[in-house]
């Protein structure tokens, strides 16, 4: 949009490098060219402005296929207007020269065409294309028929506009189609996922498997090992036991001759001992038989003295110092007679 000021009953516009300007003054042309600057009297004034700049067009269309489904097509085109004088003869770009306002709607009319004309050729392509291949290759296939078609498109050239360019953003179907399309793919992922998850399950199983048998082998090793451990040790054992009872009997046969021999010597020494006795005790009886009889009853009260009891005190009363003294009497009498 142009910039307008106003002094003293006279407007002065200036305008952006991307805009064209053409300035008619009583029916001829005065001023004409882009970014252009100039003072002017609005009553005698008629202005356009038409822009240069490259511009980007946005739309969004519905089609059908051959097999009768409904897409939508995103696209984009960008266009410029390379003749600004053909534009202003075609369009109205005129300019309210007290606002610097468009009077009608160039833009829109022009973003009616392109929308248009692109939107005839896309259904006339899609129209012959089924909904799986329009979604594989339709986006290639219709930006390369509506560039070909707006470049063939005569009133493009007439009001002096180029396509620079043509973009098809996407095609879908509908949202039910959309996810009807999924479902083999999503189905085919989760059999490829179940597949995997099963090889892995699989492989688990299996190193699961060797892991057991190895501790079975492990365990089997160690049982045999066991066996051969308890032979071992019964083999051990039997030889210590026959061992011991070979020392044992060693041990007994010389605890044998030993007593054997303690018995002898025993036996031995008690016949000696019994011999030299039986020696003592004749020669005994011999000198007592020889001695008389009253050295036999001094010898009798020295043995009765040394094995009577220790005697600290005695007292005798006269009865028994008479009787005593009599028997004395009567043993010292009696070898007299």
């Amino acid at each position: 949009m142009a910039d307008i000021t106003r002094r003293f009953g006279w407007r002065h516009l200036r305008s952006a490098p991307t805009a064209h300007i053409r300035h008619h003054k009583r029916g001829r042309l005065a001023h004409d060219g882009p970014g252009l600057s100039f003072w002017y009297r609005s009553l005698s004034a008629a202005l356009s402005e038409v822009p240069v700049n490259d511009r980007e067009l946005a739309m969004a269309f519905h089609a059908r296929t051959s097999d009768f489904q409904d897409v939508t097509v995103q696209a984009t085109v960008t266009y410029r207007i390379s003749d600004p004088a053909e534009a202003a003869a075609r369009l109205d770009f005129s300019i309210d020269p007290d606002t610097g306002d468009w009077r009608g709607a160039p833009l829109e009319q022009i973003a009616t065409l392109l929308t248009e004309t692109a939107q005839q050729h896309t259904l006339d392509v899609l129209a012959r294309t089924a909904l799986a291949e329009a979604l594989v290759d339709g986006v290639a296939s219709v930006r390369d028929r509506v560039a070909a078609g707006l470049a063939a498109e005569p009133r493009l050239p007439a009001t002096g506009i180029d396509v620079v360019a043509v973009r098809v953003v996407a095609i879908r179907p509908e949202a039910e189609v959309e996810r009807a399309l999924r479902t083999p793919a999503r189905e085919q992922i989760q059999q490829e996922a179940d597949r995997a998850t099963y090889e892995r399950r699989a492989v688990a199983v299996e190193r699961e498997r060797a892991i057991a048998e190895n501790e079975l082998a492990s365990q089997i090793e160690l049982a045999r090992r066991e066996e051969q451990l308890v032979e071992q040790r019964g083999t051990n054992t039997r030889r210590e036991a026959e061992e011991h009872a070979a020392a044992d009997g060693v041990r007994a046969e010389a605890e044998a001759a030993r007593k054997v021999r303690l018995a002898r010597a025993e036996a031995e020494a008690a016949r000696e001992v019994g011999a030299a006795r039986a020696e003592s005790q004749a020669a005994w009886l011999r000198v007592h038989g020889e001695v008389d009889a009253t050295t036999l009853h001094a010898l009798a009260a020295t043995r009765l003295a040394e094995n009577l009891p220790r005697i600290d005190s005695l007292t005798l009363s006269p009865d028994v110092l008479t009787g005593l003294l009599s028997k004395l009497g009567a043993t010292g009498a009696e070898p007299r007679a």
